[in-house]
């Protein structure tokens, strides 16, 4: 195991799938695509995030180096990621040809204005919110990964987004993690040297299908689906693994 990350693991078999959750949530957020996956899976706690450790400073590479040691050597790896954990997923493709074989990224926001960007490094450098009650905790951790709605507040997989110190409570979410940045997809897309999917969900607000179609990379829209498409949608999103299956 990675130190400092908290990890989540399961299944058997050759080939492994790596689960990267997007911004301020966990592994856990996989939970509803675990009864349905057939083969090994590992779905991390991204660093800054759940139980894991925070990193000095949070960029797409520091990201992807700290989840690359997951991946044992040379063994088959395709890695779906949501959102921030698409971006990671791509960095990571160029940091470990010897094992990535496929990237699936869902909800990647593709395209970053001035006010977008300005706004992420102001929430960046603010102290973290404590709260009297796990329940407040739990409400800003919900509404910051954008699960408001798609989770109950006591859905187990919540419970890894909160922490507790001296009778208080706050997300567990490291603030700093805010100021990543925007990435460079056309970049990261050639760098990363394998097949891509991009996809997105019908009504979501942070990205477009012309955004997507625009890299040159197969995009799909999934009917019905938000942000969250792995979380509302488990079976239509992770339906697009079955494109890496057939290579």
């Amino acid at each position: 195991m990675a130190p400092g990350l908290r990890v989540r693991e399961g299944g058997e078999g050759p080939a492994v799938l790596l689960l990267l959750h997007g911004l301020g949530a966990t592994g856990d957020v996989w939970s509803r695509w675990e009864p349905l996956l057939a083969g090994r899976w590992i779905a991390p706690d991204l660093p800054g995030h759940g139980g894991s450790a925070p990193l000095p400073a949070y960029t797409f590479e520091a990201l992807a180096a700290a989840v690359a040691g997951l991946i044992p050597a040379e063994t088959p790896t395709v890695v779906a990621g949501h959102s921030l954990g698409g971006v990671v997923a791509l960095a990571l493709a160029a940091r470990r040809p010897d094992a990535v074989r496929g990237v699936l990224g869902l909800g990647i926001k593709v395209a970053w204005n001035a006010q977008e960007l300005e706004r992420a490094q102001a929430l960046a450098v603010r102290p973290p919110v404590w709260y009297h009650s796990r329940d407040e905790a739990v409400a800003r951790h919900l509404r910051m990964s954008g699960l408001d709605g798609l989770l109950a507040p006591d859905d187990p997989a919540v419970a890894a987004g909160v922490r507790e110190e001296n009778g208080r409570w706050r997300p567990a979410l490291d603030p700093a993690a805010f100021g990543v940045g925007a990435p460079d997809m056309p970049a990261l897309l050639a760098a990363a040297g394998v097949p891509v999917v991009l996809a997105r969900g019908e009504h979501d607000p942070m990205n477009t299908d012309e955004q997507l179609a625009a890299l040159g990379v197969p995009a799909v829209t999934l009917p019905g689906a938000g942000h969250n498409a792995h979380v509302d949608s488990p079976e239509l999103s992770m339906g697009l693994l079955d494109r890496f299956r057939r290579r």
